[in-house]
């Protein structure tokens, strides 16, 4: 496991796009940053222009495992993932965020749109500790399922020891709207295009956390034509 110390004061700001297997340590000292985006998806290589820092695809088989541990007052951590799954694709992530210290706050926003036989699972281990006052967090994991045969598994895990925070969770897996569809169709859209818009919407949220302003609009055309 590759462990990482953010001194205090310090960012760290990384975006992992169609890595394999990430195993990522991080211990955060006072009022550092920690920003991290985790992305798995299909490319076109023929728009890719980030050969220097991506996969040209995504991997079959991906597990990814991020720790990080809030040794310092006024830390912040950020952990955004996406993963656009098709075919066998099957990718695991697991988060683990621990609050030693109060006055830290921590976003997680977990995305994942699974077509085909694709699989993909998501565990959300969040824990603050007994002295962790004043400790605000979100942890949110949102799926959606375009085929029968496309699984989901997901296991958000919150413990909680301090009785001063602020924490919320919340994990749903479903389909795309029918009444949505229908909805755009009405007003002359069809239905493959708003199909493709649906799904590009429902993951651009995620997308638009990537801080290179270039890099997150050439993301967010991909997934425009990678959405089948």
């Amino acid at each position: 496991m590759n462990e990482i110390t953010i001194h205090s004061g310090e960012t760290f700001e990384r975006v992992f796009l169609n890595e394999p297997n990430i195993d990522l340590c991080i211990v955060q000292e006072a009022d550092s940053r920690v920003k991290i985006h985790v992305l798995n998806m299909p490319f076109d290589k023929s728009i890719n222009r980030y050969t220097d820092m991506s996969k040209q695809s995504c991997f079959q088989e991906t597990k990814n495992n991020i720790t990080v541990s809030q040794q310092g007052t006024g830390c912040s951590t950020e952990i955004y993932g996406l993963a656009y799954l098709r075919g066998d694709d099957h990718v695991e992530t697991e988060t683990h965020v621990f609050h030693r210290v109060g006055g830290g706050e921590s976003k997680q926003l977990f995305k994942f749109v699974l077509a085909d036989r694709a699989q993909g699972a998501f565990y959300g281990e969040l824990q603050i500790a007994k002295d962790a006052q004043q400790t605000r967090t979100e942890q949110v994991n949102r799926n959606l399922l375009l085929s029968r045969e496309a699984q989901m598994r997901t296991r958000p895990q919150l413990e909680i020891y301090a009785d001063d925070v602020q924490a919320s969770h919340g994990a749903t897996t479903g389909q795309l709207d029918e009444s949505a569809l229908f909805y755009m169709q009405q007003r002359g859209i069809s239905r493959e295009v708003a199909y493709r818009m649906l799904v590009a919407a429902f993951l651009k949220d995620v997308l638009e956390k990537v801080p290179d302003d270039e890099q997150r609009e050439h993301l967010m055309d991909t997934i425009d034509r990678v959405v089948e």
